[in-house]
């Protein structure tokens, strides 16, 4: 009898400690933050159109759609993104990247009242000492922007969130102040942020930990929330996020394929697809993987091979004991079986499906699903010279290699 429960054949031992995590608003930044890779290249508008259609299909809740303040290109951009948000009535909250400086702002709320879109200021400025060192900045100088910052954007009917840069770095004293200065003047969400890729978790939940208690004591914990911001540096931009869901994060920021500056930025598809792993959310990721792949393409970012749910292998196995696993689950009719036996992301939440290959680990059993499933002569000849040109192999046959060899088994056995 098929099992019914997925408890009845896994026993997760994630859970013996409750986790944290929870569903929570998703910001994509693949348009802005992402393209400040050194590697990749600025999309075309047509793919930055297509890309937010689908960012939005997959449901983030909000994408940042460029910097208005680099110049008329990125304005013009950013219209028609605002345009295709408007006409189309995508259900995805709209914002930009600001400096703390009115040329920045000022076109910020231009664009919002020439399309009619509510767009939301991600006002940022640097608030670390090593950062004060290097810019001769004072905090004096830092709150007095921040205050004028934070007066423009409300004046001018935006969303107001104040984004400190490398926070996970930045003095209690000068977040303290400067925080409070952004609230007073009306700020709805603070944006924490590891800008160069510093924070462990450990720091994460110290730094979530120490800002609630600041909410609570302005009396705004129930007014203004809380973002985070990371990057992969130390390759831990996954694990800062979700300690920072655990931490109390309303909403987290990441890119697909986690592109942007030096080694990248959280990926947001890897985000997802552990909330979702996790139990605690409910999108439906099934058009994840066109988008990731759309995001490759349309940048130039090569997906590695072994990218998780989403590279080329990540779903795909030749090793003879593997595969048999999931030929067998296969072959008692449970896709459900097969999805999981040996694989921790269900490839059909992700819109892949579990794939057999032949190498010179390879069984006869895969060899031969493998000719079955391709519509090929499963016939034992040929599945011995299948699995004898496989042996000799050092990496998995492509189609036409096994099309190769079949033809040939085939043509002995006529002449």
């Amino acid at each position: 009898m098929s099992p019914t429960r997925e408890d009845e054949v896994i026993h997760d031992w994630n859970a013996q400690r409750p986790t944290g995590l929870r569903a929570v608003r998703l910001h994509d930044e693949t348009l802005r933050d992402g393209l400040q890779s050194p590697s990749v290249r600025d999309p075309d508008l047509s793919e930055k159109l297509d890309i937010l259609r689908l960012v939005a299909a997959v449901g983030v809740d909000s994408a940042d759609l460029g910097l208005p303040g680099a110049g008329a290109r990125a304005r013009d951009d950013i219209r028609a993104l605002l345009e295709l948000i408007r006409d189309e009535a995508l259900p995805i909250q709209a914002t930009v990247a600001c400096r703390t400086h009115p040329a920045d702002i000022g076109p910020a709320i231009d664009l919002a009242a020439e399309t009619g879109v509510p767009v939301e200021a991600m006002m940022f400025l640097g608030t670390s000492p090593i950062r004060l060192y290097a810019e001769s900045w004072s905090e004096q100088k830092l709150e007095d922007l921040t205050r004028a910052a934070m007066r423009q954007a409300r004046e001018g009917g935006l969303g107001a969130s104040y984004v400190t840069e490398d926070t996970i770095r930045s003095k209690p004293s000068t977040l303290e102040r400067l925080f409070t200065a952004a609230i007073e003047e009306g700020a709805d969400c603070l944006v924490l942020c590891d800008t160069v890729g510093h924070a462990t978790p450990d720091g994460v939940r110290a730094l979530f930990g120490w800002t609630r208690e600041l909410l609570a004591r302005l009396g705004v914990d129930g007014r203004v929330t809380l973002d985070w911001h990371g990057h992969n540096d130390r390759g831990l931009a996954l694990a800062n996020t979700l300690a920072s869901i655990e931490a109390g994060a309303a909403r987290v920021h990441g890119t697909m394929l986690g592109i942007g500056e030096r080694v990248g930025n959280t990926a947001l598809d890897q985000v997802m697809v552990n909330l979702k792993v996790a139990g605690v959310d409910a999108r439906d990721l099934t058009r994840l993987d066109a988008l990731v792949h759309l995001v490759s393409a349309a940048c130039g970012a090569p997906i590695d091979t072994r990218y998780p749910a989403f590279g080329a292998d990540a779903f795909r196995t030749g090793t003879g004991v593997h595969a048999a696993a999931v030929i067998k689950a296969k072959r008692k009719g449970d896709d459900w079986l097969a999805d999981r036996v040996y694989s921790a992301v269900p490839a059909q939440w992700v819109g892949r499906r579990q794939e057999i290959q032949i190498d010179y680990m390879s069984g006869a059993s895969n060899v031969r699903w493998f000719l079955e499933e391709h519509g090929l002569s499963a016939d034992e000849d040929v599945v011995e010279a299948v699995l004898s040109r496989a042996k000799t192999s050092k990496q998995a046959l492509s189609i036409d290699e096994v099309r190769a060899v079949v033809d040939a088994s085939q043509a002995r056995r006529s002449a």
